[in-house]
């Protein structure tokens, strides 16, 4: 497939890393997993507002797409991440898939959440009343501390597959079972894309168009 036609994935990177790290990241997986994608990684909304997890271990800068205090109960900037992502998909797009990995795992199912159940602009006012309807992959570590809340996220979507690894919170390396799991998977999300009636509306660039944007991106979800 010429590179031009590659299938776009836009992938969101965790706290206080950067689209780098994520690139980084998801390179150690077979190349014929990701060879039919093209992959965007952009950097977070802020710089790391405190020390990141990856110094000595990835040169900086290091962003976070939102601020959140201890017990996750309370969000700041998450309405303004919101829109910088939507502008970020009207100008840069279309995408037809969303990858993220921690932080930017639990955005991008905010965005695919919001669009689904058609909610007040609000963000924060998102609640997942019915399974969502995306085809959507989830990677869930045995040692990850996040693993609780990993499990709920992946119950919020229709039939998700669910790849689990005996790691902690990180991007697993794949054995050959997972890779054929989700190589099958992505198979299976080429053939619907290529037989796909695109709206118009998502072809027009208009940037006041975000609903549009927004129902073309929920196609397809990874996370971990």
């Amino acid at each position: 497939m010429e590179q031009d036609k590659r299938t776009k994935v836009l992938c969101l990177h965790g706290f206080r890393t950067s689209g780098a790290f994520l690139k980084k990241q998801i390179s150690k997986w077979h190349p014929s997993i990701l060879q039919q994608f093209e992959m965007v990684f952009p950097d977070g909304v802020f710089p790391a507002g405190g020390k990141s997890e990856i110094e000595g271990i990835f040169p900086p800068p290091y962003f976070e797409w939102y601020q959140f205090n201890m017990e996750f109960t309370d969000y700041t900037n998450l309405d303004e991440c919101i829109s910088y992502l939507c502008d970020y998909m009207v100008k840069n797009g279309p995408f037809d898939g969303l990858l993220g990995f921690s932080q930017g795992a639990t955005l991008l199912a905010l965005l695919v959440g919001y669009q689904a159940q058609f909610k007040d602009p609000s963000i924060c006012d998102v609640t997942y009343k019915d399974p969502i309807k995306v085809k959507s992959v989830h990677f869930i570590g045995e040692k990850d501390w996040l693993k609780v809340p990993s499990e709920e996220l992946a119950s919020a979507f229709d039939e998700p597959l669910i790849i689990r690894h005996p790691h902690g919170h990180t991007v697993p390396r794949l054995d050959d079972v997972s890779v054929k799991q989700l190589s099958e998977w992505s198979s299976c999300i080429l053939e619907d894309l290529e037989t796909a009636i695109v709206p118009e509306a998502l072809d027009s660039g208009n940037p006041s168009d975000k609903e549009a944007i927004s129902a073309e991106f929920a196609e397809n979800l990874v996370t971990a």
